[in-house]
């Protein structure tokens, strides 16, 4: 399998209607480049807890998952989301594919922390199915909801809640991916004084996490990226919403922050 592949993950921040990230998708498809999209929507799930006055909580950027939780995550990241993302892909001429992390046990999890609640911990990704699919010529469009692999039927929900940032730092990992690619709300990752830090080690990023200057939900891309670097020996987090911000990352590599191992 071409081993030059681009792994990106998507925030909710980056899927408005004037986004260019689709087009950008499309293009490096007839490009030849190979892509595996992850995707979030946390914030649509929140919107929709709100609905059923059920509260959210988070605990180092993840969210803590009960029954009701895990229900409607999984019916808006697999379901809404997904679903979403691949028709606007395949409108424009884009030929993608919409799976979950269930779907062919892409991804498999234990329960992370009882209290996160139904949070999975990936123990295994299945990159077979990927490469069936990227070999037929699809953009693989994956929502991180996975299998539960340590629970017997009746016994408790066959489904966890995993957080896409981590899920998308396994799937580069397992995919000994060229690249990782975070597109994100925010021009990169910050030092004390606000200043974006072109480049970050393992050292200086645990560093950055230990002494509270990065918190919430830049904590597990950060520590995806770290471990994506592993084996890929490179991860980026950069700025979404500008104009083309993919293909010019593709590239150039401009801005934003790098993280290496």
């Amino acid at each position: 399998m071409n081993n030059h592949i681009i792994v990106i993950k998507i925030g909710g921040s980056t899927l408005g209607q004037h986004d260019t990230t689709m087009q950008d998708l499309v293009e490096l498809q007839k490009q030849g480049i190979p892509a595996v999209v992850i995707h979030g929507g946390g914030k649509t799930i929140t919107e929709w807890l709100g609905k059923l006055s059920s509260d959210t909580k988070f605990v180092h950027g993840e969210r803590v998952t009960d029954r009701t939780g895990l229900e409607v995550a999984t019916a808006v990241l697999a379901g809404v989301v997904n679903k979403d993302l691949v028709a606007n892909l395949n409108f424009i001429g884009g030929k993608a594919i919409g799976i979950s992390g269930v779907d062919g046990c892409l991804l498999t999890a234990k329960v992370k922390n009882p209290d996160l609640g139904f949070v999975g911990n990936i123990e295994k990704v299945n990159i077979e199915l990927l490469k069936t699919l990227m070999e037929a010529g699809y953009i693989p469009v994956i929502s991180s909801v996975s299998y539960n692999s340590a629970v017997k039927p009746g016994n408790g929900p066959l489904l966890l809640n995993v957080n896409a940032d981590v899920a998308a730092g396994e799937i580069a990992a397992a995919l000994k991916a060229e690249k990782l690619v975070f597109l994100t709300d925010i021009a990169g990752v910050c030092d004390k004084d606000g200043r974006v830090l072109a480049t970050l080690d393992v050292q200086a990023a645990e560093a950055l996490i230990a002494s509270g200057v990065v918190t919430s939900g830049m904590i597990p891309k950060i520590r995806s990226g770290i471990r994506a670097s592993q084996v890929t020996g490179k991860a980026r987090i950069i700025d979404g919403r500008r104009p083309h911000a993919l293909l010019n990352e593709i590239q150039s590599s401009q801005g934003g922050t790098t993280i290496y191992k």
